[in-house]
């Protein structure tokens, strides 16, 4: 039987992890020096350098607090950031389906304009290709950004320490039940929205207060926090245990995703960051977010400890402990 791919390939969960480590990487070979980050630090003569690269193929295109144009550039931004690096530029590729409509590429092109100016960041180079109707879900954009890595630090979820604190600055799975509830038609989207944004500038400050206390960032997209911290679980060979009433969720959203059958912890956002901070800088890291807005609920949901390498456990309010699983693909949301 010939394999083919499915869409739960592209969910950010375990057979993402397959595609991309046991195909994509393994057939590059030794042209390929990624290490499964959101960005890869490289070295320059006289700098360090971040680079990244990303697709967009949001569906629906225009949602609150954003559109297709706006969650490409804050999340690529966001991945050369998390990386240690200041975002300087981007480029933009867009693939136009035939009939797409010109005033809807103007709005699209005018939240790159805006988010480009929020973040800072140059556009330095694009390329557009229009294909035939069917051939594209109306616009789809690829960015990819290039930062300077300015202070002397390595951040790598492979430097985790037992005692560390696992901080999240927001409201975990806003973003993806704003987007199902359009999609459904469930009405939650009037009460959660998006919370895209950019937020180079909030890491920045984080970095600026706590330096190397902070092991790792990274933005909690696809595969939600339950992904990121399976990730970062593995790559350190630790154990992190969470403290469930801790985390950040909104009735609202609770509510919605059960009604649609997901789970909060593989819910993907566009504005929301997991940090590991050491446990001496952990109240000094939530000072530096909690001056931003948009990060007025980040919180210490977790911790680094002793215990089976490779695995997240969440401690419920009933005491109860459950293992919080790298899901194959199934079971998490498509989300694009």
């Amino acid at each position: 039987m010939t394999e083919t791919v499915v869409l739960d390939h592209g969910a950010g969960g375990g057979m993402s992890q397959e595609l991309i480590g046991g195909t994509i990487a393994a057939i590059l070979a030794d042209t390929y020096v990624g290490e499964m980050e959101d960005s890869m630090v490289l070295e320059v003569p006289g700098t360090r350098i971040a680079m990244t690269t990303d697709s967009f193929v949001v569906d629906p295109i225009f949602f609150g607090n954003g559109d297709i144009g706006k969650i490409a550039v804050a999340g690529t931004v966001n991945d050369l950031a998390v990386s240690g690096a200041r975002p300087l530029y981007l480029t933009l590729a867009v693939v136009l389906e035939e009939g797409f409509a010109l005033e809807d590429l103007r709005r699209v092109l005018r939240s790159v304009r805006d988010a480009a100016r929020a973040a800072d960041v140059k556009i330095v180079a694009g390329d557009t290709k229009v294909v035939r109707r069917g051939e594209a879900d109306g616009i789809f954009l690829n960015t990819t950004g290039v930062g300077v890595v300015e202070r002397p630090l390595t951040l790598s979820s492979r430097t985790l320490r037992p005692g560390d604190q696992v901080i999240v600055t927001g409201h975990l799975g806003d973003h993806s039940i704003h987007i199902l509830s359009m999609r459904e038609g469930l009405g939650f989207e009037q009460r959660v929205q998006s919370d895209c944004a950019v937020l180079s500038h909030v890491i920045a400050d984080v970095l600026d207060e706590c330096g190397d206390a902070v092991r790792c960032i990274r933005d909690i997209t696809r595969g939600g926090l339950g992904t990121v911290l399976n990730e970062f679980a593995q790559a350190s060979a630790r154990a992190i245990e969470l403290a469930g009433p801790a985390l950040p969720i909104r009735p609202e959203t609770a509510m919605a995703a059960d009604m649609l059958g997901v789970d909060v912890m593989y819910l993907a956002n566009e504005g929301n960051l997991c940090l590991v901070v050491s446990p001496d800088r952990a109240q000094a890291a939530l000072e530096a977010l909690h001056a931003h807005p948009e990060c007025a609920r980040a919180a210490v949901v977790g911790e680094v400890v002793d215990g089976e390498p490779g695995t997240v456990r969440m401690v419920h309010a009933d005491g109860r402990t459950t293992t919080v699983d790298l899901l194959y693909g199934a079971q998490l949301p498509r989300l694009c």
